[in-house]
């Protein structure tokens, strides 16, 4: 079994910042990618940012280098560091972790709202 348990979300004035924190608990193997995926409602969940055991990230366009991903392996945690927030930013942000190709399990999910 393993859990997913996000938090960190909140109300922010558009070009501020929040972070995002995500653990990870359970049987996880080594080579566990980790990320952030976002639902905007009315559209389709779209990825934000992952990042390999190995350190590779990537990130989704609208990022623009806005955001920063960040892993720690030994405690399976996931950071997601938000800067210049926008008002389209707002979404509940969800934390994942895939295991092999197709096991991912995902966090309960944390509100981001960007309003002024």
């Amino acid at each position: 079994q393993v859990q997913v348990v996000d938090s960190g979300g909140g109300l922010v004035q558009p070009g501020g910042s929040l972070r995002l924190s995500c653990v990870a608990s359970g049987r996880i193997d080594n080579w566990a990618v980790m990320g952030w995926s976002r639902r905007i409602p009315g559209k389709d969940r779209e990825l934000v940012a992952q990042m390999t055991p190995s350190g590779t990230a990537n990130y989704g366009d609208f990022v623009k280098g806005r955001f920063t991903v960040a892993r720690d392996n030994a405690k399976n945690t996931l950071t997601l560091q938000m800067n210049n927030l926008r008002p389209d930013d707002t979404a509940i942000y969800y934390c994942w972790i895939r295991l092999g190709a197709t096991r991912k399990y995902w966090g309960q999910g944390t509100q981001v709202t960007v309003s002024s």
